[in-house]
């Protein structure tokens, strides 16, 4: 598949599906891109350090304590949270916000979803935001804090956020690109592949670990 297939295929999906659709999304998006393959996982989580479902257990103020999985979890890089919006007309369709529609790779792409309905979107990706944060808190201690969460529409786009202080307290839009947007969008695939500093963010998340952006 080369990255236009990738993009058109991605584009024409309707949504909403993200539990079957994305494993299946970022396995091809890390292969258009050349980077790592998540690994198989293990039943006792010890080695889970690049996985689908990372389970992770949390702890609460009450000493109550529950579980729950991250969607793709790669140790020492990042934590990220999946969701799927629908495409205009769905049931449950979901629209970006006239700003976020304008950054670089959104314009070429169709919107999902009316006007009217860009504030579910915001919605949807600062709960999986949420979600991301809360997952990275259940990481086992001697992982530490990710440097990345990303939070990723299926088929869409990610945002990207950081903290390089290995605190876990401050985790930020991290620019991506020079116009200091922090939303790649599956568009922008297109530059990943000519070296581009938009290419930088996904090469520092998955390889380069702990490191700022240059």
């Amino acid at each position: 598949m080369d990255i236009e297939q990738f993009i058109e295929r991605w584009r024409n999906n309707e949504g909403g599906a993200e539990r079957a659709n994305f494993p299946l999304f970022l396995t091809e998006l890390a292969q258009i891109l050349g980077l790592p393959q998540p690994d198989p996982a293990d039943a006792t989580h010890d080695h889970n350090d690049y996985v689908f479902e990372r389970a992770v257990t949390f702890h609460d103020e009450a000493g109550k304590s529950g579980h729950g999985r991250i969607d793709l979890y790669k140790r020492g890089c990042f934590v990220l949270e999946a969701k799927q919006s629908r495409q205009k007309g769905g049931a449950k369709e979901v629209a970006m916000s006239p700003e976020q529609a304008a950054l670089p790779g959104f314009a070429a792409e169709p919107v999902r979803g009316r006007r009217s309905a860009h504030r579910n979107w915001d919605v949807l990706m600062r709960n999986a935001r949420e979600q991301a944060e809360q997952c990275a808190r259940a990481l086992p201690p001697e992982h530490g804090w990710p440097p990345f969460i990303l939070v990723c529409d299926v088929g869409h786009a990610i945002e990207v956020f950081a903290d390089f202080s290995g605190q876990g307290k401050n985790y930020r839009h991290s620019p991506i690109a020079a116009d200091s947007a922090s939303i790649w969008t599956i568009c922008a695939i297109r530059t990943c592949r000519r070296g581009s500093r938009r290419s930088g963010w996904t090469r520092t998340a998955w390889t380069r670990q702990n490191e700022p952006l240059s």
